[in-house]
């Protein structure tokens, strides 16, 4: 097996404690995605305002706009009107239940511990070199968060869902990515191996999904066995979605959480790529949350620090150069916080206040409606400051 550099020494200690996965997880350090890279190359070549009419016209069943179509984008879709027989929608309810329950602890987790421990990766990387966080964070940000709530809506899922499109809109933004780094000249394929390979993908829906969990029950979500696996089957279908291959697809929540451990192990040692993407979506989160005010940014941030590091641990924060502080209490009251905002906007709904506890868990509530519907544009320069809106 071609091993790219930088994983040689991780794997050797990854392969310690799981030689299956670890060699599994190198393997699809090369494995891109041949149908939807198909399609970046088709749309690449195409008028920008007919490639995005045309994936519109595949996304919402326009057969009339479809028949004009290349046959690629019609094979591709095509390819995805087929269910995979472990897909169960009548299981979904229970997870779209809890996650509605605790959506004010979603992004929270999702913001302060998943994405951070992504970014403690080689993911970095490219999200670096093109800037997404840097010139158009606030956006990505809120796209991100639309995404997740729409595959929490019931029906989401289905082929007419908001869910389903999405997730397939991010399989192509990968794709088009993919081309437009691998042409550029700064993506070093030898050491890293492919641009967003499948073992990242893979990679990341463990962490949305499984850690995710793990983050939420430490900020106090609470969710009974039934619903934890629901919320992992949601997971797991959007994965495929977004085109992850079935061989590095979790089938269950010990599956996952396996897979993230060992992915960890071969991943290299989180370096100054990390620790500037961990630090930027930090001090994104109070632009997000709509905090204009340079004082109430920095306190904002300073709380996010605090509860990330609570969650992602001492030893990982300071690899990605967190300013140093103590974390004795943190969780104990941010779960105070929550009971006591709750209380108080039931019983004095009038004298409910917004504090970090309110604007940092009232993240989710920030998405990207766009006036006209979902956006099928894609980038076209691999660096987002000199990329046409997408």
């Amino acid at each position: 097996m071609t091993v790219p550099t930088c994983y040689d020494e991780g794997l050797a200690i990854a392969q310690a404690l799981d030689p299956e996965i670890a060699s599994k997880y190198i393997a699809h350090t090369l494995v891109e995605d041949p149908e939807a890279d198909a399609v970046a190359d088709l749309l690449a070549s195409i008028e920008p305002t007919a490639a995005a009419r045309f994936v519109s016209a595949a996304m919402d069943q326009d057969q009339d706009e479809l028949a004009r179509a290349p046959r690629v984008l019609r094979d591709f879709f095509d390819g995805l009107e087929t269910v995979p027989s472990w897909v169960d929608f009548s299981a979904f309810t229970p997870g779209i239940r809890m996650f509605h329950r605790n959506s004010r602890l979603v992004l929270a987790a999702f913001v302060a511990g998943t994405l951070i421990e992504g970014f403690a990766t080689n993911i970095a990387k490219s999200f670096l070199i093109t800037g997404r966080l840097r010139e158009s964070g606030i956006r990505r940000l809120k796209q991100n968060n639309r995404h997740i709530v729409e595959i929490f809506i019931p029906g989401g899922l289905q082929r007419s869902g908001d869910g389903w499109k999405l997730s397939v809109r991010i399989r192509l933004i990968h794709a088009r990515v993919r081309r437009l780094l691998k042409h550029s000249g700064e993506w070093d394929e030898a050491s890293w191996g492919a641009p967003l390979c499948a073992a990242h993908v893979g990679y990341s829906i463990t962490a949305f999904s499984a850690r995710l969990l793990h983050h939420m029950e430490k900020l106090g979500a609470k969710y009974t066995d039934e619903e934890r696996e629901s919320f992992m089957a949601i997971w797991r279908y959007s994965g495929f979605l977004m085109g992850i291959p079935e061989t590095i697809l979790y089938r269950n929540e010990e599956e996952a959480l396996r897979l993230f451990d060992v992915g960890t192990l071969c991943e290299p040692a989180p370096d100054w790529d990390c620790a500037v993407m961990a630090n930027s979506l930090v001090n994104a989160a109070p632009l997000v949350a709509g905090i204009t005010d340079p004082g109430g940014r920095r306190d904002l941030a300073n709380y996010v620090y605090s509860v990330s590091r609570a969650l992602i641990g001492d030893a990982l924060a300071d690899s990605l150069k967190y300013p140093h502080r103590s974390t004795f209490g943190v969780l104990p009251w941010f779960r105070m916080q929550g009971r006591y905002n709750r209380w108080v906007a039931w019983a004095f709904p009038k004298y409910a206040r917004h504090n970090n506890y309110t604007n940092f868990t009232g993240l989710m509530e920030v998405s990207e409606f766009d006036q006209d519907g979902i956006s099928y544009k894609m980038p076209d320069h691999v660096h987002d400051e000199e990329s046409s809106k997408w």
